[in-house]
């Protein structure tokens, strides 16, 4: 089975009516399209637009639209590029970006402007300069390798990346950032995993999954096979309207996660990026979500929920706040069923 690659092949497969591919077909000129051969099958019959998982691959005519307060550039990567493939927003980690292209293209992607099909790679000097950018800088401790998709790369290349890393004593811990796990999960073979570590340096995998329905026996193998090498793992999840803005999808997930050794770890308020308006809650209801999760979910199944904030400022908390300073050493504390405690400290 052949991964998919434009509108005719999403009409071809029968995951969109010929009526349904002319409405996209401006859309998926500018925004990436891609499903790999295992999504391909595991969207056989879900042809639903709203269906939790086709929403997410499948363009839709609403991508058209773009808002005022939508940038190409939504977190401020460019600004904070000193080098190519090097972003140096805080002071003790990077994000080294080796190539711009993915196994799949989401559709509410915050980097949906950069990336796409043949997306490019840093070349062999391009690479080397952005090594060299973070063996000059001792402060970075951390090293984020995202993209793109990073487990997009050969084992051979990913290997040499984590080892010229693993020789750099003031880097204490590379994660890697991928979809690759939920959307391509063969990809996750023993010999990548192996091309993951390296003496000396702390790997960990951040998966990004968004849906309790991602996880199918397929994923699950995959993400064992990390875990069960070493690697620990930690969840993003992207809160997006009409796939997982509920209590129940919520809760869901995050305890599939858990059950398959996945931390979940940031739960992203969707960035504005163009086109993307219609997978946005607002902070109001992304707030009002995180809070009925307190008292269901314990502590392991809780990630922070984060806004990045536009212009390449970081993330920042956005949960409403649990306790209120009154003054004096008074606070007022609220419990997760909503009731109201004084204290004093």
């Amino acid at each position: 089975m052949k991964a998919l690659h434009s509108v005719s092949d999403l009409v071809a497969a029968g995951l969109m009516t010929p009526e349904a591919g002319d409405a996209v077909r401006t859309v998926a000129d500018r925004y990436a399209v891609a499903l790999t051969p295992y999504l391909r099958e595991t969207l056989a019959g879900r042809t639903d637009p709203q269906d939790p998982l086709y929403a997410q691959y499948v363009p839709s005519p609403a991508e058209g639209y773009s808002t005022p307060e939508e940038l190409e550039d939504p977190i401020g990567d460019v600004a904070r590029s000193p080098v190519k493939g090097i972003v140096h927003r805080y002071p003790d980690r990077v994000l080294l970006k080796p190539l711009h292209a993915c196994a799949v293209y989401c559709r509410f992607c915050f980097r949906r402007e950069m990336v796409g099909p043949g997306g490019e790679a840093l070349t062999a000097d391009e690479l080397d300069a952005a090594l060299a950018y973070i063996r000059d800088h001792e402060e970075v401790w951390e090293v984020v390798i995202t993209g793109g998709d990073p487990l997009l790369l050969s084992p051979r290349r990913l290997r040499g990346i984590v080892q010229a890393l693993s020789a750099m004593p003031h880097v204490g811990v590379v994660r890697l950032h991928s979809r690759i796990p939920a959307a391509d999960p063969g990809r996750v073979t023993p010999e990548l995993v192996k091309a993951l570590t390296a003496p000396g340096l702390a790997t960990w995998v951040a998966v990004h999954i968004n849906h309790a329905d991602e996880l199918t026996p397929p994923v699950r193998e995959a993400l064992a096979r990390l875990v069960e090498a070493g690697i620990p793992l930690v969840g993003q999840t992207v809160l997006l309207k009409g796939i997982n803005d509920s209590h129940a999808a919520l809760e869901a997930l995050f305890r599939g996660m858990v059950r398959n050794r996945v931390k979940p770890y940031y739960l992203h308020h969707p960035d504005l990026a163009a086109g993307t308006s219609h997978f946005r809650p607002t902070l109001a209801e992304g707030q009002a979500l995180v809070t009925g999760l307190r008292g269901r979910l314990s502590g392991l199944c809780q990630p922070t929920y984060v806004l990045d904030i536009p212009g390449g400022h970081g993330k920042a908390p956005a949960a409403r706040a649990w306790i209120e300073d009154k003054g004096d050493g008074c606070y007022e504390v609220t419990d997760f069923t909503g009731r109201v405690h004084g204290y004093r400290g």
